[in-house]
């Protein structure tokens, strides 16, 4: 069996070679045999020349990118998947200054491949709903309003409470000893909240939350017991502290690696950290390796497009992309 790379070190020399990064890629597109984009033809021509197939019935050629986050992308694979490495294996992330460091482009071309990773990266819910144990907390992130007088702040934005004013909110889903789901929310209002747990837990599931009262109506359809924080944060299996983890490293994050995070891109970086925690072990709880990460995120970036201008919001203007 061939030797797979364990260390970024590693994968930067395998990947650097441009057959075993083109070899790598077309093993997570094409188990078995390479089939056109364009038109479900089997075994097209493979020019070697210029890394790129021709298909000998619609005679049109492509390369590996097309049909993937990295389309019309000039930056070669041996960054592109460095660059997946580093935001698959990356506890707290990747910065773009940073990844713009490594590669050796610029910020603003590796902040564009940044998301297109994160792209990748976004649960596509096949795994279906979760039971068992469900922990369920929401968080705050963004600017705080710290010149705004308290009594202000309580009124400014009903359902979140003071300590959410100017900020965004995110809802977590936490299966114990399993993935995490999150949603970017307006508010923590009943009609916000209870569907989404309704979307995404089983019916009969034993749900943990704080004393929240949108979510006193769960009890209808799951177990439900709460934690009340003004007196302790755990009372045996009682408790939120799983997803109160997860907060905690989401937060550090953004405010440690990415500093400022816009609102409207906010649910990319909960995807991209969400991703990590849902791919730390396989189905037999053991450890994924790097490797094993860096594989899950390859096979997922097929069948997804992501330009500059729908990043940016600029979808009708004009705007030069021959940087990417």
């Amino acid at each position: 069996m061939e030797r797979k790379p364990k260390t970024l070190v590693e994968a930067v020399k395998e990947y650097g070679n441009k057959e075993k990064a083109l070899d790598e890629v077309a093993d997570s597109r094409w188990k078995d045999s390479v089939v056109c984009p364009h038109c479900g033809a089997d075994s097209p021509m493979f020019l070697k020349t210029r890394q790129i197939w021709k298909c000998s019935r619609c005679r049109k050629q492509f390369s590996i990118k097309v049909g993937t986050i990295m389309e019309d992308s000039p930056i070669g694979l041996d960054k592109w998947l460095p660059a997946m490495w580093m935001v698959a294996n990356s506890r707290n992330g990747i910065s773009s200054w940073e990844l713009s460091r490594a590669l050796g482009v610029t910020q603003k071309t590796a902040w564009f491949m940044l998301h297109r990773i994160r792209l990748a990266m976004q649960d596509d819910r096949k795994g279906g709903k979760l039971s068992g144990e469900i922990e369920v907390d929401e968080s705050y992130f963004g600017g705080e309003a710290r010149n705004m007088h308290r009594a202000k702040r309580v009124k400014t934005l009903e359902g979140k409470g003071e300590g959410s004013v100017g900020k965004v909110g995110v809802q977590g889903l936490l299966e114990r000893g399993g993935n995490i789901r999150l949603k970017v929310i307006n508010d923590s209002t009943f009609g916000t909240l209870v569907p989404n747990v309704k979307e995404n837990v089983e019916a009969g599931s034993h749900v943990y939350t704080d004393q929240l009262k949108s979510y006193f109506q769960l009890s209808g359809d799951y177990a439900h017991d709460v934690i009340n924080h003004t007196e302790r944060y755990v009372n045996e299996q009682i408790h939120v502290n799983g997803l109160e983890n997860f907060w905690s490293l989401l937060k550090r994050g953004l405010g440690g690696t990415y500093v400022s995070v816009e609102p409207f891109h906010l649910f990319r970086y909960v995807d991209e950290q969400a991703f990590r925690h849902n791919h730390r072990l396989d189905k037999n709880d053991n450890a994924i390796t790097d490797y094993g990460r860096f594989k899950v995120l390859l096979s997922q970036v097929f069948g997804r497009r992501l330009t500059y201008k729908q990043l940016t919001g600029k979808e009708g203007e004009t705007t030069c992309e021959d940087d990417f």
